[in-house]
Parts: C-alpha cells; sequence; structure tokens
C-alpha cells in the first residue's frame, strides 16, 4: 500500500476561516503541481483502489490519479488529520514560525493532547489503525491500495507498524509517498517513507 500525503495548501488566515471547526482549504498552485506529479510517479503501480479523507486538500490531491485509473476515490473518515482543538487554522502555522512555548512542548513531548481541546492521543491511534487496516484490505490480486492523506496520519500509521516514538514520522513533504507491506501473518513492513524524488523539478 501507498500512503501519499497531500499537495501543499495555504493555511486558513483566521480563525473565521475554518469550516466546521476544521482547517479544511484547497490546493495552492504548487499544490497542484504536487498531485499531478504524484500521479505520475504512481502510474506505473497497478492500483486497485484509491482513498481520500473529507478534506479537500486530500480529495484534489487524488483527483488526477483517480481520473488516470478511472477509480473512484473512497472517503475514509479514520484517516482525517488529527484534530487541533483550539490550534486549528492558522494557530499550529503562527506558533511553530514564533517558536511559541506550547507548541515547542508538544514537540518534545511528542503530544498532540496538551494542545486545549485536541483529539484524545488513544482515539487518534484507534481510528487511524482501523483506516489503515481497511486501505490494507482493499491490497488485493497483487494490485496497490493508495490513500491520500496527512501528515499526522501518516507519522502515526507508521509509528503503529514499527514501534517508533510518536513523531518520528511526522515530517513527511507535500506530495510525498511512503510505502507498507502488510504481510500475510499482519506483520508489517516499513519499505520507505516520505519519497520526494518525483518532485525535484
Amino acid at each position: 500500500m501507498v500512503l501519499v500525503r497531500h499537495g501543499a495548501c495555504d493555511p486558513p488566515a483566521t480563525v473565521g476561516d475554518l469550516i466546521g471547526g476544521r482547517s479544511d482549504p484547497s490546493l495552492n498552485e504548487r499544490g497542484l503541481k504536487e498531485a499531478a506529479a504524484v500521479t505520475l510517479k504512481l502510474s506505473g503501480l497497478e492500483i486497485g483502489a484509491i482513498f481520500a479523507t473529507p478534506l479537500r486538500r486530500t480529495s484534489e490531491t487524488a483527483a488526477a490519479t483517480a481520473a488516470a485509473t478511472g477509480l473512484e476515490p473512497e472517503i475514509l473518515d479514520d484517516l482525517v488529520e488529527v484534530y487541533l482543538g483550539e490550534w486549528e487554522g492558522p494557530g499550529i502555522h503562527q506558533r511553530g514560525a514564533r517558536g511559541d512555548a506550547e507548541f515547542v512542548r508538544v514537540m518534545r513531548e511528542q503530544r498532540w493532547e496538551l494542545i486545549p481541546g485536541a483529539e484524545p492521543a488513544a482515539e487518534f491511534a484507534t481510528r487511524v489503525r482501523r483506516g489503515l487496516e481497511r486501505v490494507a484490505d482493499a491490497a488485493t490480486d497483487g494490485k496497490v491500495a493508495v490513500a491520500f492523506t496527512h501528515s499526522a496520519v501518516i507519522g502515526e500509521c507508521l509509528r503503529q507498524v514499527s514501534g517508533s516514538e510518536p513523531f518520528a514520522f511526522l515530517l513527511n513533504a507535500n506530495g510525498s509517498y511512503s510505502r507498507l507491506y502488510r504481510m500475510p501473518d499482519h506483520n508489517w513492513i516499513v519499505a520507505s517513507f516520505n519519497e520526494t524524488d518525483h518532485l525535484r523539478d
């Protein structure tokens, strides 16, 4: 299976720009180019299923691959980005840019739930695992399942299958992809992480 991080997008300028309490921006110009590059990179695979999340940036990234394969993406709520509570929208970007002490603590302790109102870690882990298994189940008959998802979700997937620290795989690039294999005994192999060779141009 392949996990693709959505293309680049500009964060909402204000909390008032949130949709349903979540950050849901469209891809920017760079993100659209990244989506096209991912589609070209995946064209050599025999894809049997495509997944996206309810947020626009994943469905827009998946659109070109869906058109190229003739497959309709399945929307998978379980792989939507971690909910950041009071830091949804511009909050986390602004705090990171200025080196905010609370942001530094979240990164140091590797705990999203330090953010007021954020999704509890156990709930996030449970739903991500459920989504991961759903994607793996769709990789049948030698075909590849591709999930277009989010940075923290990819990080959590790899944490679970590798036993790493919580944020070890958090820094994955927009438009990058990572490859995982679920073996018949349900053990996992991480074949690659954060591949970006297709984005260099």
